[in-house]
């Protein structure tokens, strides 16, 4: 699907840069200043809204409506009592901090391509030249079953594989159960939305963030800003170091992690579907001077080749298609090759009528 064989650069790990104890960050990761973290951060305690799934059981109405205002106004929502244990929470964040704690040589053995982005990476994309963020991460596919593939896992920890697997197989199980809400949220039948992903041929991802300390967190970021090109992510966060930024008007809110909760947010690709209903929303990750910061974000995708467009029961002649069929092979190939660009993309494919909307 992607042309490009290598990096333009050679790969330096972040990592080793923040161990290495030097105080001045290299100019390759310093941002311009109106994308610096100080510029227009809120220090209030604003947080995004967070939802008790428990609720579900007895009280169906208040949580479909707490969840569809918070996709409709936020973008962004926290989950509580999701029904995935918190035992498995935690073995899965520690088995990636301790991979991240490896030896270097270990670690380089997963090294990635732009090709497939599989394995241990340190930039996102392609261009020559361009501003890095201050991070290294870890990428896998865990559907469609062609493209899982073990032997691209880490295999150390010894239960890393098993505890990834087992993980994973718990988030789809729960994207699953989102999607329904969402669709049924629209006024569409409940499995709209998931048809419209591919129903069971869905793709999953994971990409797990490693965000060392870095001595000069006042230039850097360790993610700029973007919107996420796929469906839904369910995010793991480190709930010890908050990290996470999510734009709100003109400003950015810094998110309050609760423990073992996930933070869901709306992808672009849901955005087309609802015909902008939902809305995908820029987040970014600040870094922290004094800890490192570990964090999961799982992808849950359509099919790769099927058009995604706003569903035909959302168009009417007073609210016509915002957005044309695009399959995500050819939507993602945008992010893989520029890195993270804002919202561009999914408003650059809005008709120039549609621009204001």
């Amino acid at each position: 699907m992607n042309g490009q064989i290598d990096w333009p650069e050679p790969i330096v790990r972040v990592q080793s840069l923040s161990d290495s104890g030097f105080p001045v960050i290299p100019d390759r990761y310093v941002k311009p200043p109106t994308e610096r973290p100080a510029s227009n951060s809120d220090g209030s305690d604003v947080n995004i809204p967070i939802i008790d799934l428990q609720g579900l059981l007895y009280d169906d109405e208040t949580i479909f409506a707490q969840i569809s205002e918070a996709c409709r106004e936020w973008g962004f929502f926290q989950i509580l009592d999701h029904g995935i244990s918190p035992q498995l929470l935690d073995r899965v964040q520690e088995v990636w901090r301790e991979f991240f704690h490896l030896p270097v040589e270990v670690k380089q053995s997963y090294a990635n391509s732009p090709k497939t982005y599989e394995g241990y990476g340190s930039r996102l994309g392609v261009e020559k030249g361009a501003i890095l963020d201050w991070s290294d991460y870890y990428f896998l596919h865990l559907l469609p079953l062609k493209l899982k593939d073990y032997n691209k896992w880490p295999a150390l920890p010894a239960d890393a594989r098993q505890v990834i697997d087992e993980y994973g197989k718990e988030v789809v199980k729960l994207c699953g159960r989102l999607m329904k809400i969402l669709s049924i949220n629209l006024g569409l039948g409940e499995d709209i939305l998931q048809n419209a992903f591919g129903g069971e041929n869905i793709g999953a991802c994971l990409r797990v963030n490693y965000y060392p300390k870095c001595p000069q967190p006042d230039l850097t970021l360790g993610l700029s800003s973007h919107s996420d090109p796929g469906g839904m992510t369910l995010l793991l966060p480190d709930n010890q170091v908050p990290g996470l930024q999510v734009r709100r008007g003109n400003n950015w809110i810094t998110v309050k992690p609760a423990r073992h909760a996930f933070i869901v947010n709306i992808g672009d690709q849901i955005q087309v579907l609802s015909n902008a209903i939902y809305k995908s929303v820029e987040h970014r990750v600040i870094v922290n001077a004094a800890k490192e910061r570990v964090s999961l974000a799982f992808f849950y995708n359509p099919k790769s080749d099927i058009p995604i467009e706003p569903a035909k029961e959302l168009v009417t002649p007073e609210n016509p298609p915002l957005y044309p069929p695009m399959t995500f092979d050819e939507y993602r190939l945008f992010i893989r090759m520029r890195g993270p660009c804002g919202k561009s993309q999914v408003e650059s494919l809005k008709s120039p009528r549609d621009c204001n909307r």
